[in-house]
């Protein structure tokens, strides 16, 4: 997947916001099952990651196409 308009930037922003709020809910999280909550942190760090990475690659080729 790559990011290929403002409005796309603008969905992708969203999704990272509403995984780090699931992130920080879940590091407060005491009950439950440890091992299963870490596997879902672990999953959900990844995926904020993948999209950093996509915004990321996104602005770099919006700063260069505007450097044109």
């Amino acid at each position: 997947m790559s990011i290929r308009s403002e409005q796309e930037l603008a969905v992708t922003r969203d999704k990272l916001r509403l995984l780090e709020e699931r992130v920080a809910a879940l590091n407060e999280q005491t009950g439950g099952d440890a091992h299963v909550r870490e596997l879902t942190l672990r999953s959900l760090k990844s995926m904020a990651n993948q999209l950093r990475e996509e915004i990321a690659r996104y602005m770099a080729g919006a700063g260069a196409s505007s450097a044109n």
